[in-house]
């Protein structure tokens, strides 16, 4: 069995010797002869030793030394120190810096044993009372977190910005909020005020969901009436969260009612709904102002594109978005990379560990024997979180337990599914079986064995019973796992959407997103995809994949501007859309270039170039003509990428060749690309 390491830091050769006489039969011993030895030990091995014998009257550096560097290093909070010294009077200072024990001149062998023995056992519980707290806090945050991924995911059914805006709001907050209180003593806010304004942040346009859809996704600037509309959302937010029947004296629901009121009320005054002013603006509310405009600015919207983060900061500081507190646009402007950085995915798992570490820490410091108290404290807190955002979001939330076999509803859930809250034994209960259907049940059931501890995330869209009436519903599942060296299923949690009015609207926005913006023609993806089946579907079919290139076309955008460029492409895409048949299929490749897929029996080549005498002509001073590349499927067979490579090669023979012309692929234009690059 390994033994524990034990460091000895004493310019006395003799009290080393002794001490190590005293010690080695039950630890490895490591010693250095003064201060500069020992911080050079614990710089490369700090993590591998067990206690630290510390000897204050050394040359070089002291003792206070050595425990100074600890402090510095952060080495003190995971290595225990016992100082050896003949004079009592130095061990208050010590003490001070974080030393453990006191072991005084001449030795006592078995007192030193004894002691070394204590102190090895105390830090060891320490840490297991860390670990224990840091363990529980994490779940509860991350539960936390779950929580307003659910309420993202459903804002994001009801608005057209992203989900991922509350998380990026949460993000800011905490990041303006953790420099503010660095700033100023002005806010007076503590971690946990910080942590609880944070949270609160999520609930900020809670208030939205009171707007109607065609005001809130509108593409275009909004009316006078409608902005008045859409100006409502804070009071509908706040009356929503005062009319809570539960939680009212909750700091959390206090702090919500504030920032869904007054987060667009401006520092001069002259923000809605209630013209506050200054500092009569809670800081809560101030800060998710600023968060709020600043990932609005960054992110794209139904309205706008996304502006660079240095254009965001130059906007918001030149007043171009309202009024802020000076304090918190120094706070932002010194801190853009960190806000840049807030704004990712995927959040790095060890900032957030990192920062409940310090959360236990503190609770082992500051609550001593009290930690299950505090523990406990922590806990409910999360509970009336969690069942906050369930009243708030107004979903079927579910929680689902293997040992014993239960299934928890929210309140709201369960009213709307017509069940308990809480039904034992779930999969052989006849109401909930009606609602799922037996086809349902068992997709879902092999959904969620699908799973696993890597890979704990599922979604799904299923048809259910609602309120008796049958509907297309969205499912979104966390499965839960052991902590075992081979984890066990232990449930899950997760949300229903009903998602049957959105259908219509998402296909909207597939058959959008298949589409070039500009020419309105398939994308290249979309082409792609619609030309393989096409090839795979007509098995006894002739093809022809062509790329159309403009000729000369940086003309256009050089002498004439790319705005007038961009309609010359426009023109020769309805040209190209009104020349070719119904059941051909075109597209724009990227840039000046086209697709063209047409399925023939005989003539083609005459077909290529009515085609392409169709497309040339002249856009109001502008003479349009085009160079035609085309590769034949009875030649080359059906792979759309080498029939691609082929039509691009004809076109590129063709372009060197005089332009205006079409060219058909054949082996003498094998490679022609490569050759000439």
């Amino acid at each position: 069995m390994k033994k524990e390491k034990i460091l000895i830091a004493d310019d006395s050769e003799m009290n080393r010797s002794l001490l190590s006489d005293m010690l080695s039969e039950q630890y490895d011993i490591v010693e250095a002869e003064d201060g500069v030895e020992a911080v050079s030990i614990l710089r490369s091995s700090c993590s591998e030793l067990s206690l630290l014998l510390l000897d204050i009257m050394m040359p070089n550096m002291d003792g206070f030394g050595v425990l100074e560097a600890m402090n510095q290093n952060g080495w003190i909070q995971d290595l225990p120190v016992i100082i050896i010294s003949s004079e009592s009077g130095s061990a208050e200072r010590a003490f001070s810096l974080g030393v453990t024990d006191f072991i005084a001149r001449p030795f006592d062998p078995e007192i030193v044993r004894r002691r070394v023995v204590n102190t090895m056992l105390l830090y060891a519980k320490q840490k297991r009372l860390i670990s224990i707290v840091e363990d529980q806090v994490y779940e509860k945050e991350r539960q936390s977190d779950l929580m307003i991924d659910i309420l993202s995911h459903v804002m994001e059914f009801r608005n057209g910005e992203s989900g991922l805006h509350i998380l990026h709001v949460r993000n800011l907050t905490d990041l303006l909020l953790s420099c503010l209180v660095r700033k100023t003593d002005r806010y007076k806010l503590t971690m946990s005020d910080i942590s609880l304004i944070s949270t609160a942040s999520a609930l900020h346009d809670i208030g939205k969901m009171g707007i109607d859809e065609k005001i809130l996704n509108k593409p275009g600037k909004l009316t006078d009436e409608e902005f008045a509309i859409m100006k409502t959302h804070s009071a509908i937010g706040a009356n929503m969260i005062s009319d809570l029947p539960v939680h009212q004296q909750e700091q959390l629901v206090k702090t919500a009612y504030e920032i869904c009121r007054w987060h667009h009320e401006r520092y001069d005054g002259r923000g809605y709904p209630d013209g506050l002013k200054g500092d009569e603006i809670p800081i809560s509310a101030q800060v998710v102002s600023l968060a709020d405009v600043y990932d609005a600015l960054t992110s794209e919207r139904v309205y706008k594109p996304p502006f660079s983060h240095e254009e965001a900061v130059e906007m918001i500081v030149g007043g171009k978005c309202g009024a802020f507190n000076p304090l918190l646009l120094e706070c932002l402007t010194e801190n853009i990379e960190r806000f840049r950085s807030a704004l990712a995915e995927d959040p790095l798992e060890e900032a957030k560990r990192s920062k409940i570490r310090s959360i236990s820490e503190e609770t082992l410091k500051n609550e001593g024997g009290g930690v299950s108290k505090r523990t406990l404290k922590l806990l409910d807190r999360e509970r009336v979180k969690n069942s906050f955002y369930a009243t708030m979001t107004e979903s079927i939330q579910f929680e689902y337990g293997v040992n014993p076999p239960m299934m928890n509803f929210s309140v709201w859930g369960a009213k709307k599914l017509g069940v308990d809250e809480i039904i034992m034994d779930p999969l052989n209960n006849e109401k909930l079986l009606g609602i799922f259907g037996s086809g349902t049940r068992e997709m879902l059931s092999d959904g969620v064995r699908s799973t696993s501890p890597d890979n704990p995330e599922l979604k799904l869209d299923l048809p259910l019973k609602i309120e008796g009436e049958p509907r297309w519903c969205r499912i979104v599942i966390r499965s839960l796992w052991s902590d075992d060296a081979e984890p066990q299923f232990e449930g899950a949690m997760g949300i229903v959407q009903d998602i049957h009015d959105a259908h219509q609207k998402m296909q909207e926005l597939e058959k959008k997103a298949a589409r070039d913006q500009l020419t309105g023609l398939l994308n290249r993806e979309s082409a792609r995809q619609q030309i393989e089946l096409k090839m795979l579907d007509h098995s006894d079919g002739n093809f022809a994949l062509a790329i159309i290139d403009i000729d000369d076309f940086k003309k256009a955008n050089d002498v004439y501007g790319h705005m007038f460029g961009d309609e010359v492409l426009k023109f020769v895409a309805a040209k190209l859309r009104d020349s070719i048949r119904q059941t051909d299929i075109s597209g724009r490749y990227g840039g000046e270039e086209f697709l063209m897929f047409l399925e023939y029996k005989t003539d083609i080549e005459k077909t290529v170039d009515r085609i392409r005498r169709s497309i040339c002509g002249t856009y109001e001073h502008y003479n349009v003509s085009v160079t035609v590349g085309v590769a034949l499927s009875c030649e080359l067979g059906r792979d759309y990428e080498k029939l691609l490579h082929a039509a691009d090669e004809a076109l590129y023979y063709g372009k060197r060749n005089g332009k205006a012309q079409y060219c058909f692929y054949n082996d003498s234009m094998k490679d022609i690309l490569t050759d000439e690059t």
